[in-house]
């Protein structure tokens, strides 16, 4: 939405934005990795006969619901303002990880992993885009980087969670923590605005006035000549990159455990991989914030090929740790790269609908890349093609940013007394 004249724009504080939106990030993180934690525990669970098509399928159904909570939230997110879809959001995450932990049986399970899947994709393009709203210009790139490391960090937590309570604890009581959502909802009604205000450009204003009804129709507007290029592209570096990071998030673990360690040193590398990426991301939000963010989005592409490779191969336990560490900025880090890229790429009028319409497609990703992952371990008996099989869509990425056309920040705020910088994509 965008301000009526003589209005002033509805700001949030950097500060709060960034610290909340981190703490919902986390919480999101710990419920996208509680899955890759107890795969495990789930393989060898007596009565339900999981098997490792059974683990890459419970992956999918999370990844399946995705789609549909990033495109509605986005699309309600631009015409409701931010709050009540992450209220809502929020909610909805909270009661399916509750359904997971007293499901009874693999069907019910699956459907709830389904459920949590869309609180999970609702809420990643609307905290995205609250918080690169409330950004300081200068630092845009760091700020919402900080608040996207929360998925990592999610992570840690959750391999944390793992180690200390796995095995000797039924796996389902660590979907009790997921419940913790709810007591944000007072927090997220208070911080967050109401509605989505905007600095406009003069060539936004002149769409505003001129053409409703394209103003309304917001994909059609991301179709567009101006950003069609751009959209198409980071729809497709979106899913590669998810095809890393949910594969990763299903079947690290596993994977290790394949590889000769037991399932305490498995989640050892699983808190390195997501210490790795919010070390990784933080350091890329400060390159990216010199000019660089596009170079920053492939560099971290080629890092998750690379460091995928050396973790097929025998290596000291430090230098696999050290690895697994750039494995997690190469995955978790650039997805959070490309997710700053589009939320820096578009207007606020458009900013929520891009994150949604871009998570939502990238979502395919997500919902190939845990049966991807098991169909290749599957298929190829030797435990290195698990690995191997992460380094296609990784160079994919790289070379799909390596595609976009640099430009200015999409609608950036004229300086006071200054004029108006025409809206111009980053990437067109």
């Amino acid at each position: 939405m965008n301000p009526t004249s003589g209005k002033p724009p509805t700001r949030s504080r950097p500060g709060p934005a960034v610290a909340l939106g981190l703490v919902i990030l986390c919480i999101e993180g710990y419920d996208l990795f509680i899955l890759g934690a107890v795969g495990p525990s789930l393989l060898s669970h007596p009565d339900w006969d999981v098997t490792k098509s059974t683990l890459g399928l419970l992956g999918s159904l999370t990844a399946l619901g995705m789609p549909l909570g990033s495109v509605a939230a986005g699309w309600a997110g631009d015409l409701y303002g931010r709050r009540l879809p992450m209220v809502v959001s929020l909610a909805w995450l909270s009661l399916s990880m509750l359904l997971s932990a007293v499901a009874g049986d693999l069907a019910l399970f699956g459907a709830t992993r389904f459920l949590t899947g869309m609180g999970i994709g609702a809420l990643i393009p609307l905290v995205t885009a609250y918080v690169s709203e409330a950004a300081d210009p200068a630092r845009h790139s760091l700020q919402v980087g900080t608040a996207t490391t929360g998925l990592a960090i999610g992570g840690i937590v959750t391999g944390v969670v793992g180690r200390a309570l796995l095995p000797e604890w039924d796996f389902r009581t660590l979907f009790l923590f997921g419940a913790v959502p709810l007591v944000l909802i007072p927090v997220v009604w208070r911080l967050v605005p109401a509605v989505v205000r905007d600095h406009p450009t003069q060539a936004e204003a002149e769409v505003t006035t001129a053409e409703p009804d394209e103003q309304a129709n917001r994909l059609r507007q991301l179709l567009a000549p101006q950003y069609r290029r751009s959209t198409l592209l980071f729809w497709a570096a979106t899913f590669a990159g998810l095809v890393i990071v949910y594969g990763a998030s299903t079947w690290l673990p596993t994977l290790m455990v394949d590889n000769g360690y037991d399932l305490g040193s498995s989640l050892e590398f699983s808190i390195a991989f997501n210490a790795g990426a919010v070390v990784g991301t933080l350091g890329a939000a400060l390159v990216a914030d010199r000019g660089l963010l596009k170079a920053a989005t492939v560099v971290s592409f080629l890092l998750a090929a690379v460091a995928m490779i050396v973790l097929s191969t025998p290596q000291p336990r430090p230098l696999l740790l050290l690895v697994s560490a750039v494995a997690g900025f190469g995955a978790l880090g650039t997805q959070a790269l490309v997710n700053i890229y589009v939320a820096h790429a578009h207007p606020a009028r458009l900013r929520g609908t891009a994150l949604g319409f871009s998570l939502g497609v990238g979502r395919v990703g997500a919902i190939v890349g845990p049966s991807y992952l098991a169909a290749v371990t599957v298929l190829i008996s030797s435990p290195k093609a698990g690995f191997y099989a992460f380094v296609i869509p990784a160079i994919l990425g790289a070379v799909l940013i390596g595609l976009l056309r640099p430009g200015r920040r999409a609608s950036a705020p004229a300086p006071a007394g200054g004029p108006s910088e025409a809206e111009t994509p980053l990437a067109r």
